[in-house]
């Protein structure tokens, strides 16, 4: 059984490859098993606007904490590669927050800043860093700056420097990655990977965002998907849903993933 230390390990090691970390995301324990079965994966990432979404709240910290803390060990317990864990922006105390996913068994994790004024949220990295050491865990922070996903109507330039010092602060507070989320272009991933440094940019695949590739090219450490994973799942449903009202059958492709 690999250890909790050796599965944080193996999951900073993936960040840090030259290869691109593709995180499938998921929101429970059969989602969870489903993608570990497959051999590309080697670690497992939780999305919290669709663990939220699974139990009926919206997202944004609405889930109780307990709540979203006992799926993510559930997950953890049922899967041996390592977990991180969408922890939203930390309900209220980061630190303790980390703390506790550790304790059920996440060696990572996202925390957001909110766009927070940057003490603040460079003291919140410190703290899930601290948590970690006294845990005996090497923690593996994907700091989250919303620079560009709060920017409202400002300036892109703006917002690129600011996901810039954001960056450097939270990688200099001890995290492993910066977690840009946004519609980012080439032009902008070149500007933020200058600026942060290379291996160390962290992006999401939304519609019209560029390939897995094509951000590896530039320098991007992890793709992840948030939600879309679970609304891909959740159109197959409603779609075959629709057949079977009509006068269809169940795929003949289907497959006993369950």
């Amino acid at each position: 059984m690999t250890t909790q230390q050796e599965k944080a390990q193996t999951l900073a090691a993936l960040y840090a490859a030259p290869e691109i970390f593709r995180a499938v995301n998921v929101w429970d324990v059969v989602s969870a098993k489903t993608v570990a079965a497959l051999p590309q994966t080697k670690a497992i990432v939780t999305a919290g606007h669709s663990i939220a979404a699974t139990f009926g709240y919206p997202d944004g910290e609405k889930i109780p904490l307990e709540l979203m803390l006992d799926m993510v060990g559930r997950i953890a317990a049922a899967v041996d590669l390592p977990v991180s864990a969408d922890l939203d922006a930390g309900y209220g105390d980061a630190g303790e927050t980390v703390r506790r996913a550790i304790g059920v068994g996440a060696v990572g994790a996202n925390i957001e800043d909110r766009l927070r004024p940057l003490a603040d949220s460079v003291a919140a990295v410190e703290a899930v860093i601290a948590a970690g050491d006294a845990e005996g865990v090497p923690f593996v922070l994907n700091a989250r700056t919303d620079a560009f996903a709060r920017a409202g109507g400002r300036p892109v330039e703006e917002s690129v420097a600011d996901a810039i010092a954001r960056g450097r602060a939270y990688i200099d507070a001890g995290a492993s990655l910066v977690f840009v989320p946004g519609l980012l272009t080439a032009d902008l991933t070149r500007q933020l990977v200058e600026g942060i440094g290379e291996r160390r940019i962290s992006v999401i695949g939304i519609p019209g965002a560029l390939s897995a590739a094509e951000y590896e090219a530039l320098g991007v450490a992890r793709i992840s998907y948030g939600p879309m994973t679970q609304r891909v799942a959740l159109t197959a449903l409603q779609d075959v849903a629709t057949d079977l009202y009509g006068d269809g059958v169940i795929p003949a492709s289907t497959r006993s993933l369950n």
